[in-house]
């Protein structure tokens, strides 16, 4: 019968002698580094791994062999790489990030200009007193797209976008949006979505035979609307443009599924209270300015990249992030224009642009990917 015990201890010397082994490959990778330096090389050489992994492979006994080493061995190569990275900052070689370290993102000593999507009782006019208080100039627009717009254009400071609710999940334009605009997130503000069915004066629930509000608004108030199938349903832009259009109509007839706030700004009856579903329901919004700039106690980074549609692409680039223990608090695709079925990638990790393990970590994302982008740090 085979001796457990023996056959773990020939395990453990086997161990020894990879770990004896592996130290000196990364004295080698030292090397490799210096000589990269002297010549101005990149770390990355994809074809030389390549036909380092194939020519090992091609040795395997047998197929679980094959993939098993290519597995181990493109770790190895990954390491080394990490680790080349890390020589390279010590000797100022990799390119310093873009953004700039300032004591507060907010304008000190001047009102700024901030533009929100909707119209005056929309949540992101709450966000955005809740985030800079009352003492701004404010306008408003339609579309997400002419914030972001007026940010590129400096005709504003700062713009006040939604970007995700805890019921319904991420805003997919705003996404879209932050990749194609060279703007970057300065902050974030949470506010909690708490929904009120409106009226003008002497509507009541009984009168009420038209509801107005933005498809999300139906959504997070539907156990409510299954008490009162009798309404009929009609989707508005967004909540606080119900609101105005049933103060505009002025009909006892009309409802609108929307905040209080929005009651405030119009003028409006609260008929009932806190008719979402989930009252723990919030939104995320985000702060957007065309600087890129950063606060020292930031601690939230926000990163887009693309990579090769092929195996294990992802995960190489997800190895950096967990070599350096970093938490990823995030992580959501959204499809390629004019490339079927291929995907960005964005995402959110703990950490701040001065702490150098986090410039390996980008500089090595930055190196392996196709597209990269550093949305924020905030």
């Amino acid at each position: 019968m085979l001796d457990l015990n023996q056959i773990r201890q020939e395990i453990d010397d086997i161990d020894n002698q990879i770990l004896s082994l592996y130290q000196k490959r990364m004295e080698k990778a030292k090397e490799v580094a210096e000589y990269k330096i002297h010549i101005g090389k990149p770390v990355l050489d994809k074809e030389r791994e390549k036909q380092k992994i194939e020519a090992l492979t091609n040795q395997a006994s047998n197929e679980f062999h094959r993939h098993g080493i290519e597995g181990l061995f493109s770790q190895l190569m990954a390491i080394s790489r990490k680790l080349q990275y890390q020589i390279l900052q010590k000797n100022g070689i990799l390119e310093p990030v873009s953004f700039q370290q300032v004591p507060s993102v907010k304008i000190e000593n001047q009102k700024v200009r901030v533009v929100f999507q909707g119209v005056e009782g929309a949540y992101s006019q709450v966000a955005m007193k809740k985030y800079f208080g009352e003492q701004v100039i404010s306008c408003h627009v339609a579309t997400w797209a002419e914030a972001m717009e007026l940010v590129q254009e400096e005709k504003v400071d700062f713009a006040v976008l939604p970007i995700e609710n805890s019921t319904s999940g991420f805003v997919g334009d705003i996404y879209d949006l932050l990749t194609e605009y060279d703007n970057v997130i300065v902050g974030e503000v949470y506010i909690k979505v708490s929904h009120a069915l409106l009226g003008v004066e002497g509507a009541t629930k009984e009168s009420i035979k038209t509801v107005y509000s933005h498809p999300q608004g139906f959504l997070q108030c539907s156990e409510y609307l299954k008490q009162h199938k009798n309404w009929n349903i009609v989707s508005q832009l967004n909540t606080a443009i119900s609101a105005k259009k049933v103060l505009e109509d002025n009909q006892i007839s009309q409802g609108a599924i929307a905040s209080e706030f929005a009651a405030k700004t119009y003028g409006l009856t609260i008929i009932e209270k806190e008719i979402n579903d989930d009252k723990s329901n919030t939104t995320r919004f985000v702060i957007i300015t065309k600087n890129k700039i950063y606060e020292e106690h930031a601690n939230k980074v926000s990163i887009y990249f693309e990579v090769e549609h092929e195996s294990g692409s992802l995960y190489s680039i997800l190895s950096h992030f967990m070599f350096h223990h970093i938490n990823i608090t995030k992580i959501q695709s959204r499809p390629i224009k004019n490339k079927p079925f291929e995907y960005g990638f964005f995402l959110d990790f703990e950490g701040n642009l001065n702490d150098s393990f986090v410039n390996n970590v980008l500089q090595g994302v930055k190196e392996e990917v196709i597209k990269f982008k550093i949305i924020g740090n905030y």
